[in-house]
């Protein structure tokens, strides 16, 4: 619960930084876009000003400029009225069109400018001409209201991109953030799990030693406590390997050589031959479903040989006293299928998604670590193989890995003999592993 209100927590605040910044973005973006339309209409105001005053100075030249002017010349009808003044080098200001309001001396200067008139915006525009100065002035109010009118769609638009933004950047924060909680959360069920199966043995290795330590024992006594210890060293040095894979895997994950061929049903065959001690002390009936031809696939030996030998060894602890386990390799279009079968318990619908997670066991009871899928997991994702768990016809368990199907060796009778070689030069048979 807490975890889960601190990534809110976190989400949150996130989506507001996120939010800040992409608003504080559209209020300068907008700002800048309302400066540019103001900064063009008052640009077309000048050229019509300019426009006016030039038209003026050629009447006048011609001595036609005594007439009172038209405030509308050659304008746009939508476009406010243009009034033209006259100033006398003694500084008297006469209107030349009609209506044109009072210009006071102190507001005309030289070039364009702003002024206000009778609480009016103007955009003055004068020339020289002769001795007296001509001054067009148009009402620019209406570029006010053009502003003012753009403001009130962005500010809609800004409030609702805040809504938006905000509740956007909120729900992908808590999708982005979940995956990393998966991975903080087993990350701490790994580590607290190691622990524990690396705990277990050295708990009886201790124990043990105290006891054979606190009183004296006959030798027969000592080899029976030196034979537990040895296995429970046994057992945590699996642990300590199968976790070393599974690391370097994370760490550099694995990579497959490009020529990386191996005859798949070779390899499920000698490992079967391998494993038939095992079996033998379990009392299961282990057999092999041979094939006449090479079945290949893109993988490394020493990878497929473990991740056979963990499902064997499964099956065959599975399967139990009287059980039987079969190993099978065939060819289905240009896919090839791994499947070992038993006739022990199954595994329930529940559980199929849950068996390849590091020290999860299906069955408590049973010895194990629970890491052997998770390695056998790691060789099919890395040899791009897909799972299919599913009820065996013998009653129990079907795992069955399916791959691509390669090109078979030049050489198949070397390429054979080199599978062999790499299955059987192994130490020994996989280490049992529970399912998951």
């Amino acid at each position: 619960m807490r975890d889960n209100e601190s990534r809110r927590t976190h989400a949150a605040k996130v989506a507001i930084v996120a939010t800040v910044i992409v608003v504080a973005c559209y209020v300068i973006g907008a700002l800048m876009f309302n400066l540019v339309v103001v900064h063009r209409l008052t640009a077309q105001a000048d050229v019509r000003l300019a426009k006016r005053l030039a038209d003026i100075g050629k009447l006048t030249i011609t001595g036609a400029g005594t007439a009172p002017l038209s405030t509308h010349h050659d304008q746009d009808e939508d476009d406010a009225p243009i009034f033209v003044w006259r100033v006398s080098p003694q500084g008297s200001i006469s209107a030349l069109t009609t209506g044109a309001p009072s210009l006071l001396h102190t507001t005309v200067s030289k070039g364009a400018s702003t002024v206000d008139i009778g609480g009016t915006p103007f955009r003055l525009q004068s020339i020289t001409n002769g001795s007296e100065t001509l001054v067009a002035g148009e009402s620019i109010a209406q570029i006010d209201r053009v502003s003012n009118a753009l403001m009130t769609p962005e500010l809609i638009f800004g409030l609702a991109l805040l809504v938006v933004m905000f509740v956007g950047s909120l729900l992908i924060g808590l999708r982005a953030s979940a995956p990393l909680e998966l991975v903080r959360r087993r990350q701490a069920e790994f580590t607290a799990d190691a622990s524990h199966e690396l705990r277990t043995p050295l708990s009886v290795i201790e124990a043990e030693v105290d006891l054979a330590l606190s009183r004296s024992r006959s030798p027969d006594e000592y080899r029976s406590v030196l034979r537990r210890v040895a296995g429970e060293s046994r057992r945590l040095r699996r642990i300590v390997d199968d976790l070393l894979w599974l690391a370097r895997v994370d760490d550099r994950g694995m990579e497959i050589a490009a020529d990386a061929t191996v005859d798949l049903a070779e390899i499920a065959r000698t490992c079967t031959d391998r494993f038939q001690a095992v079996a033998a002390t379990k009392g299961v009936t282990l057999s092999f479903d041979d094939v006449p031809e090479p079945l290949c696939v893109h993988a490394e030996a020493e990878w497929v040989d473990r991740l056979i030998g963990v499902l064997i060894d499964n099956a065959c602890k599975f399967a139990g006293i009287g059980g039987v386990a079969t190993v099978g390799v065939h060819a289905t279009g240009n896919r090839i299928i791994l499947q070992v079968d038993d006739n022990g318990p199954g595994i329930p619908m529940d559980q199929r998604t849950l068996i390849m997670d590091r020290f999860h066991r299906a069955d408590e009871d049973r010895p194990g670590t629970g890491l052997g899928l998770a390695i056998a997991d790691s060789v099919v994702r890395a040899t791009n193989g897909t799972w299919l768990i599913a009820d065996s016809p013998h009653g129990g368990a079907r795992m069955q890995v399916t791959w691509r199907k390669a090109p078979p060796r030049r050489n198949s009778d070397s390429g054979a003999h080199d599978d062999r070689e790499a299955a059987s030069g192994l130490a020994h048979p996989a280490p049992a592993h529970s399912r998951g």
